[in-house]
């Protein structure tokens, strides 16, 4: 534990944004798994609004910085193809 002022208040900003980090990537992560379920059980309608929100909250990652920019790309584009195969 910290006995300099600054340093307890770096650990306290540090942890609070480490449990927001936390939260955003378990949204981002959730997200996809919806789309993928919606894709497993074959549900055009909400799969496509379900990618919205996947590849939104992929593209809202990479600026928050918890995903690089390529993984998010590849991670959209293997989206896409599920809901393209599904569709087509």
């Amino acid at each position: 534990m910290p006995n300099i002022k600054s340093a307890v208040k770096r650990t306290k900003t540090n942890e609070k944004r480490r449990q927001q980090r936390m939260a955003q990537k378990s949204a981002m992560r959730t997200s996809v798994k919806k789309f993928l379920v919606a894709v497993e059980n074959q549900e055009k309608e909400t799969a496509g609004s379900l990618l919205r929100e996947a590849k939104r909250k992929l593209d809202k990652g990479v600026t928050k910085g918890l995903l690089h920019k390529n993984a998010a790309a590849r991670q959209k584009s293997r989206l896409e193809k599920k809901f393209n195969a599904l569709n087509g």
